[in-house]
């Protein structure tokens, strides 16, 4: 029997102490003397959160089904036990055995958004493990970063052996081998880097050096190591109907963000919204077939008794078999007392219509995301949702028993007015007025319009990774024009405004363009006590503005300038498929305010054909 790592004693004084116990429904046990490699996985957040992430779920499912690897679990301690381990000296440790980290061959950190990097720096100080790559010795375990933000890795290139470009399924397999015959051969840790670094996908940021100019900007890339490729080329599963998807997924013993099945019916998106990185780097759009899909839900909701399956998708109105899916888990657990959630759905008759069938209408609200109040800087961001469409969904909601909507928009996206602003509060009193055509007899009691913004952050891979990004002081003032303007509206009483905090979005602008000389900034600002700097409680900007400041760089040199197509970005080592040439004509087509075809309209070249699959080679086929 395994003996946990915390004592009774501890236990009992911390909150959710089923945080750091494991044993959790369907969990992997193996002996670990009887595996080649031991891997922990790790998602640099609270429990809650890192438990209802879908990729470690596929990676944690496809690491297991080798019999010489034992994939196990990490997540970042809350602050009361963070504080516990620190005053005993107790090593952070991994959930399904309890063993230290530190005694692991890899630690696999999943970067799923910026505001966790100085999580990650906890994670490693916490296992004992040296936080800068370079300090680390052969006794320590290789620290490999994957995920989103993966995409530009170079705020914290230092604290990372390699970097896993692209989707998991591909080349981690390979990965896993070539250690293998490395560790019985009793190669060194760089040894195995180079032979790491010759595996397509991975980025091995020590054999790289950056040379700037005068200005700041990067002068030149180079490889300082001749097993370094010149590019990194994202790595591309192409067929996930035949592909790792968990049968029996991890149930935690405590609730979490999102405590249901995940059904991922699809990866990518052919819409091409300039401001959206996903619809960029998980080009092309690829669909899981429906078989497939309709087999794992079955498999998945009795290995875990969830009450609750959700459909995962960038743009779930995308998937071509939509309704015979949806129709099809109605007919067969409906009746189970099984709830059917469908995030990413366009708002139309068939929507509405299985909405209706799967929620209260009375107690659910329906969501459009906009993204932007006029028509003219929709066509800006190559929204494709024109103000008849967002009305006439909503109306036709109303009439269906509705009378609840929230709506998403973003503030500080390029070429940006007052009166694209101000826009926010026509639209939102717009839908109120559309409800108050209805005959009063025939409504729902009062109508509920929750308009949302957050500030824009112009990402990397996106036609945007040009542009200027608003100040803190600007986004501030963008905000309370339009709360001004919400209060004018004639249904304001029926419209709510909430805002997104602007100085958590000027440090996420900072990391996701930042480069190399970001990361003495995150290990000194972590060094200073910030953790866990998505959570507004333990947010502390001016620790980061001072922080900032004593290194000597203006960080206002990474969010509010404008960039020149020639700049050497930070990121552009990185093959995502998608070109430099096709952004950049995609930025150019946003000034002009031109709309973009998505693509089973009509190709636009942008690249991601080279991957030969999904929605690149369905016309061919058909």
């Amino acid at each position: 029997m395994r003996k946990l790592a915390l004592s009774d004693e501890i236990l009992l004084t911390i909150e959710k102490p089923a945080r750091y116990i494991g044993n959790e429904v369907n969990m992997v046990v193996k002996d670990k003397n009887e595996v080649d490699i031991r891997f922990c996985m790790c998602f640099p957040d609270v429990y809650e959160i890192g438990m209802s992430h879908l990729g470690i779920q596929i990676l944690y499912d496809m690491f297991n089904q080798r019999d010489d690897v034992y994939c196990e679990r990490v997540y970042s301690p809350w602050v009361d036990l963070d504080k516990i381990m620190r005053e005993q000296n107790i090593p952070l440790f991994a959930l399904e055995s309890q063993d230290p980290v530190k005694e692991f061959d890899f630690l696999g950190i999943t970067l799923q958004y910026e505001m966790c990097y100085t999580n990650i720096l906890q994670i490693l100080d916490l296992s004992q493990i040296p936080i800068y790559s370079s300090e680390r010795t052969e006794e320590d375990p290789f620290v490999i970063g994957g995920g989103p933000c993966a995409y530009n890795p170079e705020p914290i290139a230092d604290f990372f052996d390699m970097f896993y470009i692209g989707e998991g399924e591909t080349v981690y397999d390979e990965l896993m081998d070539l250690y293998k015959e490395h560790k019985k051969r009793g190669g060194t840790r760089k040894e195995f880097l180079e032979i790491a670094a010759g595996v397509e996908g991975i980025y091995v940021p020590q054999f790289y050096q950056v040379e700037y100019k005068k200005d700041g900007t990067i002068a030149a890339f180079r490889r300082i190591n001749e097993h370094a490729k010149e590019k990194i080329k994202k790595q591309v599963e192409t067929d996930l109907s035949h592909t790792y998807y968990p049968e029996k997924p991890l149930v935690p013993l405590i609730k979490v963000t999102q405590d249901r099945v995940v059904l991922e019916i699809q990866r990518g998106c052919i819409r091409g919204c300039r401001f959206c990185q996903a619809g960029m780097i998980y080009r092309p759009i690829r669909a899981r077939d429906l078989e497939f899909l309709k087999d794992r839900a079955y498999k998945m909701l009795k290995a875990t008794g969830h009450e609750e399956i959700s459909l995962s998708s960038l743009s779930s109105s995308d998937y071509i078999n939509l309704p015979e899916l949806v129709y099809f888990l109605i007919d067969e657990f409906r009746s189970k007392g099984v709830n059917i959630s469908l995030p990413s759905l366009r708002i139309d008759a068939f929507a509405l219509d299985v909405m209706s069938k799967v929620q209260d209408v009375k107690k659910s609200s329906l969501t459009f995301a906009p993204e932007a109040g006029s028509q003219r800087l929709r066509d800006v961001i190559n929204k494709g949702l024109t103000e008849e469409v967002i009305l006439k969904g909503a109306m036709d909601a109303f009439q269906s028993g509705w009378n609840r909507v929230k709506l998403y928009f973003m503030l500080g996206l390029p070429t940006e007015t007052l009166e694209d602003i101000e826009g926010i509060a026509t639209l939102s009193n717009e839908i109120a007025k559309e409800y108050y055509t209805i005959p009063k007899q025939e409504r729902n009691g009062r109508v509920q319009i929750v308009s949302s913004t957050s500030f824009f952050v112009p990402k990397p891979f996106t036609p945007f990774q040009w542009a200027r990004m608003a100040t803190a002081e600007e986004f501030l003032e963008k905000q309370r024009f339009l709360n001004g303007k919400m209060k004018e509206q004639l249904n304001y009483k029926s419209i709510k405004y909430n805002w997104h905090e602007a100085e958590v979005t000027v440090l996420e602008g900072i990391f996701a363009r930042g480069d190399r000389k970001i990361g003495k900034v995150i290990y000194d600002a972590y060094k200073k006590g910030c953790i866990y700097d998505a959570w507004s409680e333990f947010f502390h900007y001016d620790v980061w503005l001072q922080t900032f400041e004593e290194n000597q760089i203006d960080y206002m040199f990474y969010t509010s300038r404008e960039r020149e197509y020639d700049e050497i970005l930070p990121w552009d080592f990185i093959d995502i498929g998608v070109t430099k040439k096709f952004l950049w004509k995609e930025y150019e087509q946003a000034k002009n305010q031109t709309v973009t075809p998505n693509c089973r309209q009509a190709c636009q070249g942008c690249g991601a054909a080279s991957f030969k699959c999904g929605v690149c080679i369905e016309k061919r086929n058909s």
